[in-house]
């Protein structure tokens, strides 16, 4: 009898011991707020993609949590990688959404970004893309904020840069299917034509994803003679066409977007990556306020720590702001459920790494300047600042 009341006891103390493991654990996942990291590590924009996550992760790291009417939260980053592919990108959407995300950063490429927004809105989770710079990203899903300019903005800017400098005729050069690519194309042409006239791109060429030979392209472009090259292309393809256009003895001067920006293109094209010009978000030499002084050291210091390049990505400091924003909205929002979250997002306003930012009615960050920037000697030197009047 004794050892059947034994038994019972510890069966109830069993059960109890389970039933308070489980009170545990349920009440420490409801202090926890998981973010979404929507980016690429892998594929054709995997090397920008880990730069803006770097950001993201570092960003996490001097903000770790979040309180809310006298409760700290832990913020949880839960990465996938959509593979630099719009296919891939929808399962990496989805995963996330199933994860309980509450807000998503990302992603690195327009056209992943495109992709994922109809779920991202469906589900009803805030989304804030940190260098995506395609319009459609935003249009049309009050889902969808980010914290970058946009390439109408970046292909004036460039447009504008290359007319100053003398040029009056250009070859424009883009992947096909790629929407950054195109987008951002397509608008340096517009610009362009205005500046110079109608007859001023004198040759447009383009190429297919995951294309490495160039020379039929640029035989053309060379046949057109040109005064200048804009071709925005992925951190894979550009130090390709650099180096190519050069063999095939191109001389002038060859430009691109926000995502040249990368010292592994410097790297693979060599020599032949001096001059090449590119405008984009944030130069570490001018920090904006505060934050940017402190995010500059800090990062430095992050990067050597993990074995990267000191050098300071512009898609880093807009990886980190991301970050600011979505912990900007949850403070105001006073609450971890996304639809409030997101309506608080419409009126953020924070001083980030990469200055100012607050929204407009598409979501889209209120900014209008870009860092000009070229290569000399092997390294990304600052040329100006390029402010465009709306």
């Amino acid at each position: 009898m004794k050892k059947k009341l034994l038994a019972f006891v510890l069966c109830l103390s069993l059960a109890a011991s389970v039933l308070s493991g489980c009170g545990s654990k349920s009440d420490s996942d409801s202090k926890v707020i998981k973010i979404g990291v929507f980016e690429p590590l892998t594929g054709e924009n995997g090397g920008g993609g880990f730069q803006e996550v770097l950001g993201m992760r570092y960003a996490n790291e001097v903000y770790p949590t979040v309180d809310i009417d006298g409760v700290t939260y832990d913020i949880e980053l839960v990465e996938v990688d959509n593979k630099s592919d719009k296919t891939e990108a929808v399962s990496a959407a989805q995963s996330l959404i199933s994860s309980g995300v509450k807000v998503v950063l990302g992603s690195y490429g327009s056209g992943v970004s495109i992709a994922a927004g109809e779920f991202f809105k469906e589900a009803g989770i805030p989304a804030i893309g940190a260098s995506c710079t395609n319009p459609q990203v935003t249009l049309g899903n009050d889902f969808y904020f980010r914290v970058c300019f946009l390439d109408p903005f970046q292909g004036t800017v460039m447009a504008n840069y290359a007319y100053q400098e003398n040029a009056k005729t250009a070859a424009v050069i883009t992947q096909l299917g790629d929407d950054y690519s195109s987008g951002l194309g397509s608008f340096f042409v517009t610009a362009f034509k205005e500046l110079a006239g109608d007859s001023a791109i004198v040759s447009e060429e383009q190429f297919q994803t995951n294309q490495t030979d160039f020379k039929a392209v640029l035989t053309n472009v060379k046949a057109a003679n040109p005064d200048v090259i804009f071709a925005p292309s992925s951190i894979a393809t550009a130090p390709l066409i650099i180096k190519q256009a050069r063999e095939l003895g191109i001389t002038c001067p060859i430009m691109a977007g926000d995502t040249w920006e990368n010292s592994t293109i410097v790297e693979n094209a060599g020599e032949s990556a001096e001059g090449i010009v590119l405008s984009t978000f944030f130069d570490d030499a001018e920090p904006a306020n505060k934050e940017a002084e402190s995010f500059v050291k800090g990062f430095k210091d992050y990067l050597k720590k993990n074995n990267q390049s000191e050098i300071i990505p512009a898609v880093s400091a807009l990886g980190y702001d991301a970050y600011l924003v979505a912990l900007q909205a949850i403070k105001d929002a006073a609450s971890t459920d996304s639809a409030k979250i997101r309506d608080a997002m419409v009126n953020v306003q924070i001083d980030g790494v990469t200055g100012t930012i607050s929204f407009d009615e598409n979501g889209d960050a209120k900014k209008d300047m870009a860092f000009i920037k070229t290569v000399e000697n092997g390294e990304f030197k600052f040329l100006k600042t390029v402010t465009v009047t709306k």
